[in-house]
């Protein structure tokens, strides 16, 4: 029979300071560990099954004594009862986080998603909509719910109220909810199945097929033949707004970087136009070559502030301002539009190869394009193709030649 531990005395426990595991008593097994005079823990050696093993119950002077001899014999319950106590703590731990891990909000979830995507997209303003959308869309419905218990009815109810009437946003908000719950399952947050997506989830849903519902809609477009008599009714018309527009034509350019483009960016003596990465929608820097008419055009614009087309009070002017020039000429036609009318009018009456006309639009998806971006941007052609592109919203033909008209660039 082994030998009894003597018992020792809370003070007696308190004055070992020895490095070392001393007995202490009261329950057989029972220890406190030294390995410093400040660093003591209790120790409970025992068997489990035929093997020997170490349990910590604690470190003193936190647990005292008393309650670790208490510990002890509870652990000592537990094995006598078939109970591993070191396996039913971790599963008692589990269970806690399991439990934690259910009560995450879809709100909460998606902060992450929502810092995630924003430093994997290229411009500010994607990460602006992105939370726009989901504070205006989301939220409201499904945000403090957990996100373990969000199910199809929840997402169908969200989404029907925007899907035929909005169904290019109302799509985009399914596919960021779909991502934000894959989060959740990912994470164990969730074990069901994504109800947000659409193949084998929402496709069986009262929800149509977005593709029967709502056709892409393009932005409209003044056909090129039309071009020659717009451009002269744009020139009489009055404002920045109608300043703003003749430019947006002349460059081939979108609104907002027409909108935002400040004097600093513009360089007199290269004639070119630098536009940060950070406003282009592709997130990289563009020149843009300054022809003849654009510097005349630039002239003629009064300095207001930082902005070439400012407002009244110097800041950047609005996507409103060059619409309504626009519209007020004629109804329906678009800034955006503008670059469709150029594109056509590169395929109809020049022969730039593609990817002159593309690297003037800041397309770069291409390999050739992509190529050409790199090695100097094919600035010298970019520059005539504009140029002629002014002679033709001017006059309203190609340049002529023996008294034909021939198509202009031809192929590099």
């Amino acid at each position: 029979m082994p030998k009894k531990a003597k018992e020792l005395s809370a003070k007696e426990v308190r004055d070992l300071n020895t490095p070392g595991l001393y007995a202490v008593g009261g329950v057989a097994g029972l220890q406190i560990q030294i390995k410093t005079p400040t660093s003591k823990s209790w120790v409970l050696r025992t068997k489990v099954g035929d093997k020997r093993r170490d349990f910590g119950l604690g470190g003193f002077p936190d647990i005292g004594l008393a309650q670790a001899r208490e510990r002890a014999r509870e652990y000592k319950e537990k094995i006598l009862n078939g109970i591993d106590p070191v396996a039913e703590k971790q599963a008692n731990r589990s269970k806690l986080i399991a439990d934690k891990a259910r009560g995450v909000t879809f709100q909460e979830l998606a902060q992450g998603y929502i810092k995630k995507q924003s430093a994997e997209y290229k411009t500010a303003r994607q990460g602006q909509k992105l939370v726009s959308h989901l504070e205006t869309y989301v939220f409201p419905h499904i945000g403090k719910m957990a996100a373990a218990d969000i199910q199809m009815p929840h997402i169908v109810a969200m989404l029907e109220p925007i899907w035929e009437t909005k169904t290019e946003t109302a799509t985009r908000v399914r596919q960021h909810v779909e991502k934000i719950l894959s989060l959740a399952i990912a994470n164990k947050i969730r074990s069901d199945e994504n109800p947000a997506k659409w193949r084998g989830m929402l496709e069986h849903s009262t929800l149509p097929k977005a593709t029967k519902v709502s056709k892409v809609q393009h932005l409209a477009a003044l056909p090129v033949e039309d071009m020659p008599d717009f451009w002269q009714s744009l020139k009489a018309s009055q404002g920045m707004g109608a300043l703003a527009l003749q430019f947006i034509v002349l460059a081939a350019c979108r609104s907002g970087e027409a909108r935002g483009a400040k004097w600093e960016e513009i360089d007199l003596q290269r004639k070119i136009w630098s536009i940060p990465a950070d406003r282009m929608k592709a997130g990289k820097d563009h020149v843009i070559p300054l022809t003849d008419e654009l510097l005349t055009l630039l002239e003629s614009v009064p300095k207001m502030g930082a902005y070439i087309f400012s407002n009244t009070k110097g800041g950047q002017l609005s996507d409103v301002a060059v619409q309504k020039a626009a519209k007020k000429i004629r109804e329906g036609i678009t800034p955006h539009g503008f670059r469709s009318t150029f594109k056509d009018w590169c395929r109809k009456h020049t022969a730039y190869a593609d990817e002159v006309s593309e690297l003037q639009l800041a397309h770069v998806n291409g390999d050739s394009t992509r190529a050409a971006y790199a090695r100097d941007g094919l600035l010298d052609k970019r520059r005539q193709l504009m140029t002629e592109w002014a002679r033709y919203c001017e006059q309203g033909h190609t340049r002529q030649m023996g008294g034909k008209v021939q198509a202009i660039g031809g192929v590099r």
